[in-house]
């Protein structure tokens, strides 16, 4: 079983100012990607080796208290609220923001809301091209243009596990200063592509059924199958 960990931000989403300044790999974890780590090694290594891993879902919160894990977070902390944090954080003082992941129309979007809701941070973009697996002509544009950049916050959204292994694999190449944060769906949220679950869904910890809802075909077997797998591993792996 993969280690579930919660470093720095074990109290409550108050906790997330108490993170050190500087290169700091930001990753999130929920049932879905813990049934997926324990597949893929390279997933796994990349969670538990990065610097903070997020309870963002309900079910790790109840996990760590079920298996009496070393780590006992209180509650779930979305992406969406690491999001939130950072670029508040950020548009206080001033500086870069890059967004790497997602189609050109969705940055696009981003760019455009960023200029009305954070003013005071230069927002660029990259989009990678679509396919599982980046060549190495791929992997080197991204990283120069990161690098080039040298943004004061960098978000990363591909998917898991594509966005972890990526970032984990190539994190020694990114010669950056800042926090950087794995957020996937959150690119969608914030472009307004994707509606997140109203507030009342998240506070009950049933954002994922919301999301079933909306997109029944393409969720049904991530939380249906997915949750009662969970279940299952913790049950019997824990």
């Amino acid at each position: 079983m993969i280690r579930l960990k919660t470093p720095s931000i074990q109290e409550s989403r108050d906790a997330l100012g108490k993170l050190p300044e500087g290169k700091l790999l930001i990753n999130t974890i929920n049932a879905h990607s813990y049934n997926t780590a324990l597949k893929d090694k390279l997933f796994a290594e990349a969670l538990t080796k990065g610097d903070v891993l997020i309870p963002d879902g309900v079910s790790i919160v109840k996990a760590c208290k079920w298996l009496k894990a070393k780590s006992q977070p209180k509650e779930r902390i979305a992406g969406w609220d690491l999001f939130a944090f950072e670029m508040d954080k950020l548009n206080r003082k001033g500086g870069k923001c890059f967004f790497m992941g997602s189609s050109e129309k969705v940055l696009s979007l981003i760019k455009k809301r960023a200029a009305v809701d954070y003013p005071n941070i230069t927002v660029e973009t990259y989009s990678p091209p679509y396919k599982p697996e980046f060549s190495k002509e791929d992997n080197d544009a991204i990283i120069e243009a990161i690098n080039k950049a040298n943004p004061d916050l960098l978000w990363i959204g591909m998917t898991a596990p594509k966005q972890e292994k990526w970032t984990y694999s190539h994190w020694n190449e990114l010669n950056i200063h800042c926090h950087v944060g794995t957020i996937g769906a959150v690119f969608d949220f914030f472009a307004g592509t994707v509606a997140r679950a109203p507030i009342w869904w998240q506070e009950h910890g049933l954002e994922w059924a919301y999301r079933l809802l909306k997109e029944p075909k393409r969720m049904w077997r991530r939380y249906i199958i997915g949750n009662t797998l969970f279940l299952w591993n913790i049950a019997t792996k824990g």
